[in-house]
């Protein structure tokens, strides 16, 4: 299972009124009846000036806190990208590419014969036709509301991000 956690953190936070889930239990619900070997979850950290104000620290401490909660999930693995400030904005380097890599390595070392994806970027659709041409079904779960369209004509299977889902998979208070 590869999750781009920005995306999936948009998804929760606009369209799903920022609700709270268990990913081990999202990976497990999405993952059904089939061995979930490992779920890969691609992040950047947030920004940090130097030195960082107290708002930036606040941020950070959040985002590590819960970086170090899913590394202790059972077969979860952290990946991290880059964020870089260019031209008055800030954006993610790399954590595309790492899935992308991981994915398609895996397809052709033959690793899996199955791929779960958390995401809507175009980006993707290179590395999907790879896995594809590798025999990987390619399963995508995804909101309507920000997917491109592309992507969903690439992937094998498509699965919408619903409601019913994330209840059944929200963090106990």
């Amino acid at each position: 299972m590869f999750i781009d956690g920005g995306y999936l953190a948009r998804v929760l936070e606009k369209e799903f009124n920022g609700i709270k889930i268990d990913f081990g239990a999202f990976s497990n619900k999405i993952c059904k009846d089939v061995e979930r070997l490992k779920t890969y979850y691609y992040y950047c950290m947030p920004y940090q000036s130097n030195p960082p104000t107290e708002e930036e620290r606040k941020r950070y401490a959040t985002a590590d806190r819960f970086m170090h909660a899913l590394k202790r999930l059972p077969r979860f693995e952290v990946r991290l990208g880059k964020l870089v400030y260019r031209d008055g904005e800030f954006t993610q380097k790399r954590v595309d590419v790492l899935l992308a890599v991981d994915l398609v390595r895996m397809s052709w070392d033959k690793q899996i014969n199955r791929a779960i994806l958390v995401t809507g970027d175009s980006d993707f659709v290179p590395p999907v036709l790879a896995a594809n041409e590798a025999g990987v079904l390619t399963i995508l779960y995804y909101s309507p509301n920000s997917c491109h369209d592309e992507l969903l004509e690439t992937c094998g299977d498509k699965i919408k991000i619903t409601d019913k889902l994330l209840h059944s998979v929200m963090l106990k208070k």
